[in-house]
Formats: C-alpha cells, structure tokens, sequence
C-alpha cells in the first residue's frame, strides 16, 4: 500500500493538550475575552468546536489517565486521584490497560509524546525501594535503578517521548525524560527567584526543588513542540508510508505563568493572555507544520484541556483584566461546578470534518479514545475503555443535534467525587464544590449561598439555571434518585459506555 492510501484509511493524528485552560480562555469560545487566540479560532472554524465538553477530572493527573486509557480514574484507583508530585506514582496506566497509543501502535503507527506527563511514574532509591512523591525524595532516586522506566510512556505505547514526570514548572523534579532515561540528573537546587515574576505575582507555584543542570523554565513550551516538530519531520521523512499519532502536552496555562521572551508583551490583558498567545502560536505552528509536509488532508489535529482555570489565575484575570476564564459558568479547576470541568474541545480534519461546526453534544475527553478507534475502524473490546463514547459522527456532521450520543456523563471533582450529567440534568454526588473551599480570603467573593444546606448532595437543571444556584435536591426528588440509582448502576458496573461498539464508517470520500 503506497503512503497516500495509507494515510486515507489511517490519517496522521496529532493532540495538542492544554492545561488548566478554561471554557473562556480562547476567544473562539469568548468574544469578551480581551485578547484574541487568531490560530486556535482558525482550527475551529475549519473543522468543529464542542461547547459541552468536559475533562474527566478537575485536576491534572487523572484527566490525563482519562485520555490515555477512555476510562474514569476510579477505575485505576477505585476511588478518585491526586496529582503527583516529586518522584510520585506508580503510574496510573497499570499493566493490562489498553491505551490510546497501544491501540493504535497495533494500527501500525509510529506513536509520539512530548511535554508533561503526570500519570505517575516509579522511582526508586539506592536500595531498591519505591519513592513517594515529595521535595525531600527527589534527592533519593537511583536513576540507574530506575531508568528505563517501568511504566513511563514507551511501555504504554509511545515509541518516543521526551517528557517532564510531573508540571515542567511547578513540582519539586524538574528533569526531562527521554525514552525512558534521564540523561541529566536532578542535583542542583532551584530557586524560584531565579526566574522572572511577572507582574510581581505571576510566578505564584514554581516551588523550590531540584533540577537538572541546564532545565529551561522560560521555553518549556518551545522545546516541547520542536521536539514534536523533529518526531513528524522525521517520521514523514524515513517511513512517508507509515501514519504517526503523536501528543503535545503543553504546560500553558498551568501556573507558574512565564512565557517564552518572544510572547511577553504580545497582548494587553497580562502575562497570563501573553501565555495563552504563546499556546496559540503553537497550535499555529503545528498546523502550519502539517501544510508544510504536504498531509494537511491526511492529518486529524485534536485540541483539548485537561481541566478548568486555576484558582487565583481566574481571581486575577476577572479583577485586572475583566477576563473570566470559566466564561460564567460556575467554579474553576479542582471545582465539580461546571468550571472545573467544562473545556475547549476543537477538531479539524480537512476534507473528512466539516467546517464551521459548532456542536453542544455532550462529551468527554475519555470519548478521545473510542473516537479515534472509530476513525480507524477498530472495535474496541469491551475490556477497554470503559467510559469511551464514539463522537466521529458527531465530527462528522452525520449525527442529529438533538439526539445525543451520550445518555449520560461522568466526571470526578478533586477529592474522587462524583458528578453525572443526563441531557440537562446535573447531580452532584457531594455538597459544595468538590474541591476549592469558598471560605478562604481570595474565594469569598466568589461563594454563592446554598439554597438547600441540609442536602447530602447536589442536583441542578443547567437549562434552566446554568450557573447552577437553585439546588432541587429536595425538590424534585424522583429525578435525583433516578440519577443516584444510575451513577451507583455505571460504577458497579465497571464502564459507561456500551458493550459491543462498533466503528462509525463514514461515506464521505477522500478529498484528493
């Protein structure tokens, strides 16, 4: 099979993954936002934006587990999960669950990650002995002990990576992983004032730790992308007949926010809007990259986020530049409102995905999976990911708006807790947000009374109330035990999604 029948049947994929980017941080999904993302704008018009998507967590490590594995992290865990840190894991991608890079290694592509990991990795010290997370055992780490990693990306399906364990710029291990090795050890102590404070406060979270000689704070971004540029440039160069999938996980726009040199000043909203231009070049380079190699048509570019904006990220951007990043919807990241967990999702695939779509289906990034399994024409087998839903149609433009693909949703908030949507009705499984305490001095202002305080949990008509201020838990009973009795029915059930799925062929023909 020559390289453009290869590529027809089994399109070059490419993720670029966000983090801690909000609902409203791209002007694609915010016209109020006072700076412009020109390329990510651009990506949607030409393929299809989502405006009810959601992460599977509100914060970053299970998020991620959900888009490697298409399941909920409890499903890992058996529970919620934290966000590593130091020499933290194992890893939550545990032997003998399917990924997304396996899947489609099997499919025949060469498969790539660069940037942030942050799905736990093991670490050993000197005797042998598994680290926990931490500043003080990132000092401890054996790394001929340790390296070739045991569960880091290339035993989980990537046949390159060069990846940071856990956010490039804010956990106490800062060292790059290359293939499983590392090739500079951490040994020197850093200092955040090293590093510029933009604005006198936008360094906030780049804690004290230890480094590798010659880490690069300011062009995390940059170097994650030239290396996603080298692994495509090459790929097409020696195996044109072969597709890739390869993943940029950026670190824009997760605190500490300090953009590359070129990018400071380029908006006038802030170092934070500059951070997010940054990003947005980015996403532009890779488009550009893919039109340069001539497989504009033979490329599907997702771009996703792991969760919602950062707490005091959101506070100051609302108070200095009147910019919300959770576009009114309620909360921010670790929060189950829908601001911790309601993200961009864009895709674009010329020729395949129609443009100027704009679809307010009901999704997951756990539905990446499934998604991408379609596109290829693989059956999923039931074993694998659990809480994976087929959205090609949707991409499509195959599939009816008002018949949803999804009967149901689940997300998890910062502690493990639950959330489940049906069409317009949201239960949360907890009291309060799940995460954030509205109680502390920089959240107050933004606390809304509780209507019903003596409720176990929480349930909500977004139609209706989409700031979701009016609990009906008491209310309207009969919905809300319907809704109990199904989360207790997908959780013991072990998945989400149904039995038996089969691909989405679509009969739209090649464009060549």
């Amino acid at each position: 099979m020559n390289g453009i029948c290869q590529a027809a049947d089994h399109p070059n994929i490419i993720i670029v993954y966000a983090d801690d980017l909000g609902f409203g941080d791209l002007s694609c999904y915010n016209s109020e936002a006072p700076y412009k993302t020109p390329r990510l704008d651009q990506m949607a018009a030409e393929g299809i934006r989502f405006t009810d998507a959601h992460s599977p967590s509100t914060i970053c490590s299970p998020s991620r587990y959900g888009l490697f594995s298409g399941q909920q992290i409890f499903r890992s865990t058996g529970r919620g999960g934290g966000a590593f840190e130091g020499p933290g894991g194992p890893s939550y991608l545990k032997p003998g669950t399917l990924t997304v890079a396996q899947m489609l290694q099997q499919e025949g592509y060469r498969t790539g990650v660069f940037g942030k990991w942050h799905v736990g990795l093991s670490w050993f010290d000197k005797d042998g002995k598994r680290l926990g997370g931490g500043f003080e055992n990132s000092l401890l780490i054996d790394y001929e002990k340790s390296t070739p990693l045991i569960d880091g990306p290339n035993t989980r399906g990537f046949d390159e990576s060069f990846v940071t364990p856990n956010c490039p710029n804010t956990d106490p291990l800062y060292v790059y992983i290359e293939n499983g090795m590392v090739a500079t050890p951490a040994s020197q102590r850093h200092d955040p004032k090293s590093l510029p404070n933009p604005g006198g406060k936008w360094r906030w979270d780049n804690d004290a730790g230890w480094m590798s000689p010659g880490y690069d704070f300011m062009n995390a971004d940059l170097l994650f992308f030239e290396k996603t540029k080298a692994f495509i440039t090459e790929h097409r160069q020696a195996t044109p007949d072969k597709p890739f999938f390869a993943v940029l996980s950026t670190q824009i726009a997760h605190a500490p926010v300090l953009p590359a040199e070129e990018f400071n000043g380029a908006t006038e909203a802030g170092p934070r809007a500059d951070f997010i231009w940054e990003l947005d070049v980015l996403v532009g380079r890779v488009l550009d990259l893919v039109k340069e190699l001539g497989i504009d048509e033979q490329t599907l570019v997702l771009f996703n986020s792991d969760n919602g904006a950062e707490t005091l990220h959101v506070n100051w951007m609302r108070h200095d530049h009147q910019h919300d990043p959770s576009d009114g919807w309620r909360g921010m990241k670790r929060d189950a409102w829908e601001g911790g967990h309601r993200v961009p999702f864009i895709a674009r695939w010329p020729g395949h995905i129609p443009s100027r779509q704009v679809s307010a289906q009901m999704t997951n990034t756990t539905d990446i999976f499934a998604t991408l399994a379609s596109v290829v024409g693989v059956s999923l087998p039931d074993s694998a990911a659990t809480d994976s839903f087929d959205m090609l149609p949707v991409m499509m433009g195959q599939q009816n708006e008002s018949q949803s693909i999804r009967p149901h949703l689940l997300t998890q908030s910062f502690r493990g807790e639950f959330q489940i949507r049906q069409g317009s009705w949201k239960y949360l499984d907890h009291q309060g947000s799940g995460g954030n305490n509205y109680d502390v001095k920089n959240m107050q202002e933004w606390a809304i009374p509780e209507k019903a305080p003596d409720a176990a949990g929480q349930l909500y008509n977004l139609d209706d109330d989409p700031g979701e201020t009016n609990n009906l838990y008491f209310t309207k009973e009969a919905k809300r035990k319907e809704l109990q009795a199904l989360l207790a029915k997908l959780k013991a059930s072990g998945r989400s999604a149904p039995k038996n799925r089969t691909p989405f062929r679509t009969l739209v023909p090649s464009a060549r």
